[in-house]
């Protein structure tokens, strides 16, 4: 992918939103982790914990960029990503956010590092997707998700809360990103490339029905819940 070409900075757009609504969760978790410290470990604890969990970050980021590879690995990633993109609208991405706080200046770093690489899953697959292994995008993806996680948990819950519709384009990006992945899988190569009519309409016909469904799906599990907590 040609640097600062139109596709580039679509890519780029589409990673920084990936981290606008997956790394705010990360960063509030670094900062439970840290609260019961002695105010003058916190700032400490904080920064230290992030360099530990933004370089297992990095490993992992290459290391999908070079797994997705591997012929088949880009559809199961594709799939996955599209599992992502259901949690986080239906809600059911829940991660115990009340249990994460630690008491002494390597608990904390421990807390915020394991933490940070089990819920960064997420943010690596969806960086990995849109970046189509571009390593420059897949760096500019992870400095970018710096200052998010240091400094944006506050005001990413704040935008959240008052554009909850923030929530439903984030899942439609990765969708979409989930999506392009699947299409770029060699092995699925006979029905998504060619200039064919059935090639095209396959394209398109992906990115629709995966985008509506997770929506949807979403949708679904979310009055369910809200049904099921109403008073008979």
């Amino acid at each position: 992918m040609e640097m600062f070409s139109v596709p580039w900075w679509s890519a780029l757009m589409t990673i920084v939103l990936i981290d606008l609504v997956l790394a705010g969760d990360n960063a509030v978790v670094i900062a439970l982790a840290a609260r019961k410290l002695p105010p003058h470990l916190q700032k400490r604890a904080i920064a230290w914990g992030t360099v530990g969990a933004i370089a297992v970050r990095a490993v992992m980021t290459l290391g999908v960029v070079w797994l997705l590879q591997i012929p088949g690995l880009m559809l199961v990633g594709g799939l996955g990503l599209l599992w992502i993109a259901y949690k986080l609208i239906s809600g059911d991405d829940d991660k115990g956010h009340d249990d994460v706080a630690a008491d002494s200046f390597w608990a904390a770093m421990k807390t915020i590092v394991v933490a940070d690489a089990l819920m960064g899953i997420d943010n690596v697959l969806g960086i990995a997707g849109a970046s189509h292994g571009a390593m420059d995008l897949v760096i500019l993806g992870l400095l970018i998700s710096v200052p998010i996680v240091v400094f944006g948990s506050h005001w990413v819950l704040k935008m959240i809360e008052r554009w909850p519709v923030i929530i439903q384009l984030g899942g439609a990006v990765l969708a979409w990103t989930a999506a392009q992945m699947i299409i770029g899988e060699d092995l699925l190569a006979p029905l998504f490339e060619g200039g064919e009519w059935f090639n095209t309409v396959a394209r398109w016909g992906t990115h629709a029905v995966l985008i509506c469904g997770v929506l949807f799906a979403g949708w679904w599990t979310t009055r369910r819940k809200q049904h099921d907590m109403s008073p008979a």
